[in-house]
């Protein structure tokens, strides 16, 4: 299924958040926000014109979009989808990488009742999980969610919440016996089982190499635990490169 592979402002005060009923978005890109409005050769208060004509936001001015691409605040759900509007790209585009639940759907521009229709579950439900950062989906619903949000595998298991399962076993597949593991991780991320051989063997080897090449170095025993810690606290993204480098 997956093949492994991103209130109003007032005059002559402050601009600061929308009301407190939108809930936070995706970190916003503000670099992007200024190149893209560079590129159409608009200024901060051309695009507020647009903003407040096109999308109906009164309360968006000038100072208020300087302010986004300062880092000062951020846009609300209704500005961001505005704000792309006007510079003429998707939402998705103003964003970071999105990590949650809803900041991979708002990335997607998809509104919530798109997503729980192509999923099969209630929007209530579907709102709950997102709130709450909670996914509880069935199979089928987990495949459709991968599919409408256009999910890798490392999203995927980090929007439902196994990221930390999986942090555990790769930690002690690192640690003791790597063999032992190819069974669970595969449970958890259903990928060829050769892949995941190689990829915790390599780790495996790369983490036992270098424990053993920080003692030989006569470092003390503090040094050697911050190492053996810096390198399990990256484990989840040493398995997906690993995994990567495996791709056929």
């Amino acid at each position: 299924m997956w093949a492994v592979r991103r209130p109003p402002a007032q005059q002559n005060q402050p601009p600061h958040r929308s009301s407190h009923r939108n809930p936070p978005t995706p970190p916003f890109n503000a670099p992007a926000a200024r190149r893209l409005r560079a590129g159409l050769s608009m200024g901060p208060e051309h695009v507020a014109y647009g903003m407040r004509v096109s999308y109906g936001l009164p309360h968006v001015t000038g100072d208020l979009v300087l302010a986004w691409e300062r880092e000062l605040v951020a846009p609300d759900n209704a500005e961001l989808t505005a704000l792309a509007g006007v510079l003429w790209c998707s939402p998705g585009e103003l964003l970071g990488k999105p990590r949650t639940l809803r900041e991979h759907r708002v990335a997607r521009g998809l509104a919530p009742e798109d997503v729980a229709r192509a999923v099969g579950v209630g929007l209530h439900a579907y709102l709950t999980m997102e709130e709450h950062d909670a996914w509880r989906g069935t199979d089928r619903q987990s495949a459709a969610l991968a599919d409408v949000l256009g999910l890798s595998l490392p999203d995927f298991i980090t929007v439902t919440g196994r990221d930390g399962r999986l942090a555990d076993l790769l930690r002690s597949a690192v640690t003791t016996r790597w063999q032992a593991y190819v069974r669970p991780v595969g449970a958890m991320a259903p990928l060829d089982r050769r892949l995941i051989q190689d990829a915790l063997r390599e780790l495996h080897q790369e983490y036992q190499g270098q424990m053993t090449a920080t003692l030989s170095w006569g470092a003390g025993s503090g040094d050697s635990s911050a190492a053996g810690r810096a390198f399990l606290d990256g484990i989840v993204e040493r398995f997906w490169t690993a995994v990567q480098g495996g791709t056929p």
